[in-house]
């Protein structure tokens, strides 16, 4: 069969790339419930209390000069899950990307960060995008921007998203 593709059938489609979809009669549903749930019980975190944001309000982020080191290895494992979860969970994207920032040095208080994003995952594992069946097909798009807002190197920091009819299309964060 050279110079020819096929493509057969294998039923419906309820995985693709670690995105579990679920499609309903009004719509079609995708999370990473099964990552989220094997993500907590890799880090021993299967077991832990809820959060309702994944990050305060008040959270600073910082080098943190002045305590302890922690394990890279686990730390990079941790903030490499998490942003792989960012496919289908954008609530996720900007406290996950901060902590990624500093996977160079660790320290405990970026771990502790960390760990309130897989508090708040906990208690939002169902979580995903929905897009309704028949929606309006308008396009709309929103953007923030904090010019040299950024406490540790004074980069800008800018976010985007994109919702076509009912449904979010795209998004991103940038320093």
């Amino acid at each position: 069969m050279h110079g020819k593709f096929e493509m057969s059938m294998m039923g419906k489609l309820n995985y693709f790339v670690g995105l579990q979809i679920k499609k309903l009669k009004d719509g079609i549903f995708i999370n990473q419930s099964k990552h989220c749930k094997e993500l907590l019980k890799r880090f021993d975190m299967d077991n832990c209390k809820t959060m309702f944001t994944p990050m305060g309000s008040g959270t600073y982020v910082d080098q943190d000069e002045s305590r302890v080191s922690i394990n890279i290895i686990i730390y990079r494992g941790m903030i490499g899950s998490l942003l792989y979860l960012t496919t289908s969970r954008p609530d996720i994207t900007f406290s996950a990307f901060v902590c990624a920032l500093f996977q160079a040095n660790p320290k405990e208080s970026h771990v502790t960060v960390v760990k309130r994003i897989m508090k708040y995952l906990k208690g939002t594992m169902n979580v995903g995008l929905w897009y309704p069946k028949g929606s309006v097909c308008d396009l709309l798009g929103y953007s923030d921007a904090d010019y040299a807002g950024c406490k540790t190197n004074r980069k800008n920091k800018s976010g985007t998203c994109h919702i076509l009819g009912n449904a979010l299309v795209s998004w991103s964060c940038k320093k």
